[in-house]
């Protein structure tokens, strides 16, 4: 009786592919970000497609390593996960949108996200891809070279959301925060039930 052989890797066109798929949930929260704070920081800008490319790119990693242990559970609760902390991002930015402080400018963006929000941010667009590095495991596939690839797509399209998020952040004035956090709550949904 042979053994059971693993199925052939993916090519370099398809993981590609994957990366951009991957990288939709962290475009939008890039977009999101920069609409609620048009006045971001450079540097605080920078980060966001630093840390949502790392994480897309460790996830699989993680992945692959966890197997079918993490299977079932990022199956049947990343949704909720990528909700919950997204809703809870999003409900505070739309709080923050409508109690402007008084004698701010019309636009109320700050210059900082902070930490804790980048990171809250990073994992919830990117717990999908731990689910692609355990398919990565069964499918024999050199998950560095991979995640490596996932990662550099989703930091370029980040890069390239930046300037379209300032440019709408700054067309909305007062109301971005709002527009931002409505945006990342229906990202929230989206993963939650599609």
């Amino acid at each position: 009786m042979l053994a059971p052989s693993k199925e052939d890797p993916i090519g370099i066109a398809e993981v590609i592919l994957i990366g951009i798929a991957l990288s939709a949930d962290a475009m939008s929260v890039t977009i999101a970000t920069m609409i609620a704070n048009p006045r971001l920081s450079r540097g605080w800008a920078l980060s966001m497609p630093v840390a949502f490319g790392l994480f897309q790119g460790l996830m699989p990693v993680a992945g692959y390593f966890a197997g079918t242990l993490a299977q079932h559970f990022v199956e049947a609760y990343a949704g909720i996960i990528a909700l919950g902390i997204l809703g809870v991002i999003g409900s505070k930015m739309i709080w923050d949108g409508l109690h402007d402080d008084e004698g701010e400018g019309m636009v109320k963006g700050s210059t900082s996200i902070g930490v804790p929000t980048l990171l809250l941010q990073a994992v919830a667009t990117s717990i999908d891809a731990l689910a692609v590095g355990v398919t990565f495991a069964a499918t024999n596939e050199p998950v560095f070279v991979d995640a490596g690839i996932i990662g550099a797509c989703t930091f370029a399209l980040c890069l390239a959301m930046l300037a379209i998020g300032r440019r709408f952040g700054a067309a909305l004035g007062a109301r971005a925060q709002v527009v931002g956090g409505l945006i990342l709550i229906a990202i929230g949904i989206k993963a939650m039930f599609f």
